[in-house]
Formats: structure tokens, sequence, C-alpha cells
């Protein structure tokens, strides 16, 4: 008969003031600021982890768990705080070594589609009111790009946060508009481009014209000529800014495109 208390880790649990434990050892990852002020501002009492502790030498160490801590002392403005640990009491430096190597190397992280899934299973309002403007569309949100498919959830994201439903929803309709959801047009950076040339022209942008120039040239086209130009996101709004200005006595001022405080 298998014994299964070998599957039972020996730890115990307790409660533990964050001023009483001792992290940043060599072996972990450096603080990352950025990523502290992120789940700050997105903090949720239900998602916080017990933190991995090693007992030796009558310190606390933390095995995995830094930033976590970190997070609740600057949410709860004390380090008096205390937090639920995991202790190992059998652990050396080299086996807490072992044990955090290995847990950051067989971690999956989750993919932005699977996160933008599960959003839409908790009822994320932005959320599911991007899922159903790129379906009004004909679309769908995948994990990979194809023919009405987009896989690039993190630009969609980005383009609704920063500058608004209108604006994503302009984007679809001339995306879809020129190219009729084929996979390249579909792509982030084509997408971002289409949007930072809304954001900057507004109004000036007239969709027909859109439509019936840039529909000459394919969404491959504009891509490559984007790349050649090595200039990111811009290089895309360039290039369908020349395409749509081709004809027109007057065109729409290139320069305006490079305005910083435009990033999309």
């Amino acid at each position: 008969m298998v014994d299964l208390n070998k599957f039972i880790p020996p730890v115990r649990i307790e409660l533990i003031p964050i001023k009483n434990l001792v992290s940043n050892q060599v072996y972990q990852r450096h603080l990352s600021l950025r990523h502290i002020q992120r789940m700050v501002s997105d903090f949720y009492l239900y998602q916080i982890n017990p933190v991995k502790i090693s007992y030796r030498d009558n310190l606390y160490y933390v095995i995995n768990g830094q930033h976590t801590i970190e997070v609740i002392a600057a949410v709860s403005e004390s380090r008096e705080t205390p937090v639920w640990c995991m202790i190992y009491d059998d652990l050396n430096y080299e086996q807490e070594a072992h044990i955090f190597a290995n847990q950051q190397r067989y971690q999956n992280q989750l993919s932005s589609y699977d996160l933008f899934n599960a959003d839409i299973e908790a009822g994320d309002d932005n959320s599911i009111i991007i899922k159903e403007l790129v379906e009004s569309y004909g679309l769908k949100i995948t994990p990979k790009h194809g023919v009405c498919s987009i896989g690039a959830v993190n630009c969609l994201l980005r383009i609704y946060n920063k500058y608004g439903y209108h604006v994503l929803d302009r984007t679809l309709r001339l995306t879809v508009g020129t190219w009729e959801g084929v996979p390249q047009s579909l792509a982030a950076s084509v997408l971002r481009g289409i949007a930072h040339i809304i954001v900057t022209f507004g109004d000036s942008l007239k969709d027909d014209r859109f439509i019936q120039c840039l529909s000459k040239i394919s969404a491959l086209e504009i891509i490559r000529d984007a790349k050649a130009r090595n200039s990111g996101i811009v290089g895309y709004s360039e290039i369908i800014l020349i395409n749509y200005n081709k004809g027109k006595q007057k065109g729409l001022p290139m320069g305006l495109l490079h305005d910083k405080k435009i990033n999309c």
C-alpha cells in the first residue's frame, strides 16, 4: 500500500509579521517596483498566496513570495502586517535555491487570451464590452491569428483602456471595411497603426476615403513596408497615411504622427 504521507510537504502554517521575514537572497529575482505598483493598484484580498518560508539560523527566509509581502506592506502601509506563511524547518540554503529555481522553471504563465477569458467568466465589464464589440464586426477573439480572428488581446485592451470605446470601434470598423478580416490586417501592429491615425486626426480622417484608398494595398504590403521603415508603430501609421493621401492635393500632415503625447 502506498504511503500517502510521502506526498505531504513537512510544513507548518503560521501568521508572521512582514518585518520578521528576510528576503532578497541572491538566488531570487530583483524586486520589480513596476510589478509591485501594478499589483498594488489591482490588489484583491483573495488573490494573496501563502509565502513559502525556510526557517534556519533562527530567521524566516522567504523562498518565494517576496513581491507578495511588499505589496501587502504597501497596501496596509505597515510592515507589522502578518501574512500566512508555509514554513519548512529542514532546508539549507542550497535546497532553497533549488526549490526556487525549479518552481520558476516549471511555472506555466497564463497567456493574454487565457487571462481575458478568465475576466469574461468573472463578469469584468470592460472585457465583456470588448468581446461584444469585436463580435459585432463578425470577428472573434482567439489564441492565434486567423481569418476574422484576433489573437492580439493586449492590443485590444491597450486601445480600449487608453483611448476608449469609440477609438477601438472605429479601428475595427476601418480594418474590417478595408480588408474584410484577412489575418494580417488583424495583427497588433496594424490595429495600433490605425488607432494612432484615428487619435491623431480625429474627424479629419474620412472613413470612406480610408477604405477606398487602403483597400488597394494588402495588409501584408503594409506590414512589409512598415518594417522597412524601422520606426515601430509610427512606421505603420506612416505607410497607412501615405496610401490614404495618394491622389489628394493636400493630404493629412505626416508630421502630426510624431506627437509624443500620442502613443498607441
